[in-house]
């Protein structure tokens, strides 16, 4: 057995007993991988920490940047209160248009909303909109590049208390190689540093392996 095969088989245990799969789901990543979508969702048991560290917080508002198919706007919007608000954006309007039927399948369209376009561009509207914050939670999984620009619009539009989270941090070992000309691990690195200079943010980060490969994610504590 492979050392990737080790790995997909405790993700698979560890799914199937603490993870199970549903209908809304399974019916996402089908759609998804029907539309032609990349296979880069969350793994399932990644998909039911992000649902946890939200239950933890006590989330009201969540802020999603990179939507996807909409599959972990699913297990994150299951953690909101009836009155609770997620905001996804997706920059591909195919991908945002998939998602939104995902999230109304699942019966989550009341409170998680996919808006269209270039996080960037939409992140200084939703500052200005009133009662959109501030975010109990966001969770950054877009375009690597401008990972750090992302986290600085997180810092804006948070409190203290509030979880930041950014995924695919490790970059298969890659986030070490200072001589990487890759935007994504370049990206990440000045993200890293970033968050290292930060008063504000109290952070680790973790590495994965599973069904995704070598991988990890930052989880940062808005302090002040």
């Amino acid at each position: 057995m492979t050392t990737q095969d080790r790995w997909n088989a405790v993700d698979q245990y560890v799914t199937e007993l603490l993870a199970p799969a549903d209908e809304a789901l399974d019916a996402a990543l089908a759609a998804s991988e029907a539309a032609g979508l990349p296979s880069i969702a969350v793994a399932p048991n990644q998909g039911k920490l992000l649902h946890l560290l939200a239950l933890l917080q006590g989330a009201q508002r969540i802020l999603e940047i990179g939507t996807l198919g909409g599959y972990s706007a699913i297990w994150l919007a299951r953690a909101l209160p009836e009155h609770g608000r997620l905001i996804s954006l997706e920059f591909d309007p195919a991908h945002a248009d998939v998602a939104r039927a995902n999230l109304a399948r699942a019966g989550l369209d009341t409170v998680a909303e996919v808006r269209t376009g270039a996080a960037l561009d939409l992140l200084p509207r939703i500052e200005k909109e009133p009662g959109a914050g501030p975010f109990d939670l966001v969770f950054v999984d877009a375009d690597k590049v401008n990972n750090p620009r992302y986290v600085e619009w997180a810092l804006r539009l948070t409190r203290p208390g509030s979880l930041v989270v950014v995924d695919n941090v490790v970059r298969g070992g890659a986030v070490t190689d200072a001589s990487s000309e890759d935007p994504a691990v370049t990206g990440t690195r000045a993200m890293f540093e970033l968050v290292a200079k930060e008063p504000r943010l109290d952070a680790t980060a973790v590495q994965t392996v599973g069904v995704k490969g070598w991988d990890g994610l930052l989880v940062a504590r808005v302090v002040g």
